[in-house]
């Protein structure tokens, strides 16, 4: 791979120790691919036009914390849709793929378990794809593009295929990541299943508190990784250039695991639901046996209690009647 002087490697940071952090916004990183070899890589941003008049060159712009300037420029040089720069700038956008005339924009999410593996973090990336450039917008940096860089580099012998390879590349470390947050969640099902038949208080809480930690994950995931079936379909479809004939059979096998990704998730939300259901019949058998020795306790001495009472009501029936002396005291006739 030929790079120029100074470029930087493709895990670091923009703006570190010897990259010129494109130009003058340390926020951007960029990429310039020609004839399927990296070329330039972090050059500053104004340099994209310039570039952009080969018409064999590849350019990858990635935004990180945009400002409106950012977007200006932006929608400037590539004359990006307005509907889609709004949805590029809002917060909390579904998962989509939009067409307009001159680009597509994608919509995804990375998902992560945190270091406990009880919650599910997303974060969320924008893309827009034209058809000389895949422009990644992230509204922080806890997406870590390194992943993607790696994949790109691993395979020089697809760069050939410009924004199509690109796109790949960030669609595979997606769905990878969906993929292994349900294999988390799925081992997280199966400890709590160890956990059902533990009669120790403890252990009661636990089940109760995961069960419903677990249903929440799943319901954030589910909302992530089903409409990305959606996504590779409408890609895979052959009227849009983005992805060549060469590409599609790596488009196919991501959307094969998104496939799996989403009946896994199914299948997940209904063993939970399973779970949950047969912790409340554990937790009413328990009562039932509790109610059962309670009961076989308390029987052998209702004979006894009961023999005591009528003694005590055959003693007071017995007693003299009383009389009121005086000074109005009560007093038994002797």
């Amino acid at each position: 791979m030929t790079t120029t002087p100074g470029a930087t490697r493709p895990d670091a940071p923009a703006g570190g120790s010897g990259s010129n952090g494109s130009g003058s916004n340390p926020r951007a990183r960029t990429r310039l691919y020609r004839d399927g070899k990296c070329l330039l890589r972090d050059f500053p941003v104004a340099d994209i036009s310039e570039h952009l008049t080969d018409a064999t060159s590849v350019v990858w712009l990635d935004l990180c914390r945009p400002t409106v300037g950012d977007f200006d420029m932006i929608n400037e040089e590539f004359g990006l849709h307005e509907l889609a720069v709004e949805d590029a700038v809002g917060e909390s956008q579904r998962p989509k793929l939009d067409r307009y005339a001159t680009h597509l924009f994608l919509s995804a999410y990375a998902v992560t378990l945190d270091a406990e593996g009880t919650r599910l973090e997303v974060s969320e990336i924008a893309v827009f794809i034209t058809g000389q450039a895949l422009i990644t917008v992230r509204k922080d940096d806890r997406f870590d593009l390194a992943p993607v860089l790696a994949r790109w580099d691993a395979s020089p012998d697809l760069a050939g295929h410009g924004v199509g390879f690109l796109l790949y590349g960030l669609l595979d470390h997606l769905v990878d990541g969906h993929f292994t947050a349900v294999q988390q969640l799925d081992e997280g099902i199966e400890e709590l299943e160890d956990l059902l038949f533990d009669e120790r208080r403890a252990q009661i809480q636990a089940v109760q508190r995961r069960s419903f930690q677990l249903r929440k994950n799943l319901v954030v995931l589910r909302r992530v990784v089903l409409p990305m079936r959606e996504v590779l379909n409408t890609l895979l479809r052959r009227d849009l250039p983005t992805v060549d004939a060469a590409m599609a059979p790596y488009y196919q096998d991501v959307y094969d695991h998104v496939l799996r990704a989403t009946e896994w998730t199914e299948s997940l939300r209904d063993l939970v639901a399973t779970t949950v259901e047969t912790n409340l019949t554990v937790q009413a058998n328990r009562m039932n046996l509790i109610m059962k020795k309670v009961t076989s306790w308390a029987h052998p001495a209702l004979p006894r209690l009961q023999t005591k009472r009528l003694a005590l009501n055959q003693s007071a029936a017995t007693l003299p009647p009383a009389r009121v002396g005086s000074r109005g005291e009560h007093r038994h006739r002797p």
